[in-house]
C-alpha cells in the first residue's frame, strides 16, 4: 500500500512526492515574484492575483513562466490598483483608531478592536478576491463576492489569518523569509476557494 502511494505518478508524469515538492518550490518562487510585483506600493491585489492566476496554471499542469505572470499582472494592475489604494486607506483609518486608544479617548478600545477586526476581514476578501481573478473579472464584482464568502465561510476564511500570521511571525523572526511565504499565502487563498467551491 504505502509502495503504491510513493510510485503514484502525477498527471504530468512524476510521482506524487516530486509533484507536491514542485508546487511547494513553485509557491516559494511565486511569493517572490509577489513581492516585486507589490513595490509599486497600491500594486499588491494585482501581484496576488497574478501569483494565484500562476499557480492555478501550475496546478493544472498549464506551461506558463515569468512572462505570464507579467501579462496577467499588467491586467489585473488595470482596476486592481483601485483596491490597493482602499486597502491603505483602511490601514490608515486603523492606524488612526489605535492611536486614539493610545490617547486614551472613551470608547476608544471598542473602536480600535472593530478597526483592527475589520482590516482583517478586508485582507481576507482581498486575498480571497485575488485567489479568482481572471483577465476580465472587475474588482468591484470580486471583492463584493469575496466579502460574502468571508462570512459565509468562516473556517476557510480562519484558515486565511492562519497564513498571514505566518507570514508576519516569518517578517518577525527573519524578514527575507516573509517574501517567499507570500506564494504560500497565495496557494492557501486558492485552496480556501477550491473548498468552498466544492461544499
Amino acid at each position: 500500500m504505502a509502495e503504491a502511494r510513493v510510485k503514484a505518478k502525477s498527471p504530468a508524469g512524476e510521482s506524487v512526492f516530486a509533484e507536491r515538492f514542485a508546487v511547494f518550490a513553485e509557491c516559494l518562487l511565486t511569493g517572490v515574484w509577489i513581492a516585486v510585483a507589490s513595490l509599486g506600493v497600491v500594486t499588491y491585489p494585482a501581484a496576488f492575483a497574478a501569483g494565484a492566476r500562476h499557480l492555478r496554471r501550475r496546478m493544472a499542469h498549464v506551461e506558463g513562466g515569468w512572462r505570464e505572470f507579467v501579462a496577467d499582472f499588467r491586467r489585473a494592475v488595470r482596476g486592481g490598483w483601485l483596491a490597493g489604494l482602499a486597502g491603505w486607506g483602511a490601514a490608515v483609518a486603523v492606524w488612526v483608531d489605535v492611536q486614539a486608544v493610545r490617547a486614551g479617548i472613551p470608547g476608544g478600545p471598542l473602536v480600535g478592536a472593530v478597526g483592527v477586526f475589520a482590516l482583517i476581514g478586508f485582507a481576507v476578501a482581498g486575498l480571497r478576491a485575488a485567489a479568482l481573478w481572471a483577465p476580465g473579472d472587475t474588482w468591484r464584482s470580486l471583492l463584493a463576492q469575496a466579502g460574502r464568502r468571508t462570512v459565509l465561510d468562516p473556517a476557510g476564511s480562519f484558515l486565511i489569518i492562519g497564513g498571514l500570521a505566518v507570514v508576519a511571525v516569518s517578517a518577525w523572526f527573519v524578514a527575507p523569509l516573509a517574501v517567499p511565504v507570500l506564494g504560500a499565502v497565495a496557494a492557501a487563498a486558492i485552496a480556501v476557494e477550491e473548498r468552498y467551491r466544492r461544499r
